[in-house]
């Protein structure tokens, strides 16, 4: 109480106060670097630049965001579901962090009007409100530490926007959300039962791998072979989204459809010189008769 009390008499002598105002109404404190909270809300596509000529973007703080809000979640979760298992809280947290998430609780909270962008940019797509919302978190831990981070999400996101209990019981088919990326973007997905073994409780445990295009992606462990590829998705999915995994990826896709080419050039070379040794000439346009 104190602390926002001192932080009202500073906010008098800012220049910049209406937009400390802004970021106060989202955040229910005052920030004590506004330039932090600013950035998160560049895209790269911005083209704005420091006074050095850097460009500047979110995705550093994308980055930071993403690891605390992922471990200030579990912690959320944890607590609210005790007794659950390890799967049931993986599932229940990826559900509040997943792409689609955090878009939706981006708007809510008007973080979508505040972002700078490029509107001639390619990337304004579903990624861009959830990526600053990443940034955002990852912002509020670098001015003001884990504590208000927690307490932003738990009195700013989760009591107002979200429904544990309802959430927790929400299906996610993560394995259809990767197999219909992979048909969008053309990329052979395959998952490989790569272990199975028994617990310490006597319970049957999978683990899944997946490769796109012959590159690991994420493997998962489930109590079931669904559970366990469920899990591996969602690793996956999320790995789809870092650019350096995607070159690879992509890479790869490109050796192969050179080495497809090239036996399949072999293949033709084969049967040609095989028809050419029989002395058979065939004319591709002549159709074998039909007989009486």
């Amino acid at each position: 109480m104190l602390r926002n009390q001192i932080d009202k008499i500073r906010l008098l002598f800012l220049k910049d106060r209406k937009s400390y105002l802004c970021f106060y109404r989202i955040l229910g404190f005052y920030p004590h670097d506004i330039r932090i909270y600013e950035q998160a809300l560049l895209h790269k596509s911005s083209g704005i630049r420091s006074e050095k000529g850097r460009l500047l973007n979110n995705e550093r703080l994308e980055f930071l965001g993403d690891a605390i809000l992922d471990a200030i979640i579990g912690d959320i979760v944890y607590k609210r579901f005790d007794g659950k298992r390890e799967g049931f809280l993986t599932n229940t947290r990826s559900k509040i962090v997943q792409r689609e998430t955090l878009n939706k609780l981006a708007v809510q909270i008007g973080l979508d009007k505040l972002i700078k962008y490029s509107s001639r940019s390619s990337s304004h797509n579903s990624y861009m409100y959830g990526n600053a919302f990443e940034a955002f978190i990852g912002a509020i831990y670098l001015d003001r530490g884990y504590k208000h981070c927690k307490q932003f999400i738990e009195e700013q996101i989760i009591d107002r926007y979200i429904d544990l209990d309802k959430i927790s019981r929400k299906e996610v088919n993560f394995k259809s959300k990767l197999i219909e990326w992979s048909q969008k973007n053309k990329m052979e997905v395959s998952f490989e039962l790569i272990e199975q073994f028994i617990d310490h409780d006597g319970n049957p445990v999978f683990q899944t791998e997946i490769h796109i295009e012959g590159v690991s992606a994420g493997t998962g462990t489930g109590y079931s072979k669904k559970e366990s590829q469920q899990n591996a998705a969602q690793m996956a999915i999320k790995k789809v989204r870092d650019t350096v995994f995607l070159s690879t990826v992509h890479e790869a896709k490109t050796q192969r459809a050179m080495a497809t080419e090239a036996t399949t050039s072999s293949l033709s070379a084969a049967e040609k010189a095989e028809t050419d040794e029989a002395g058979v000439s065939h004319n591709p346009l002549q159709t074998e008769p039909v007989n009486d």
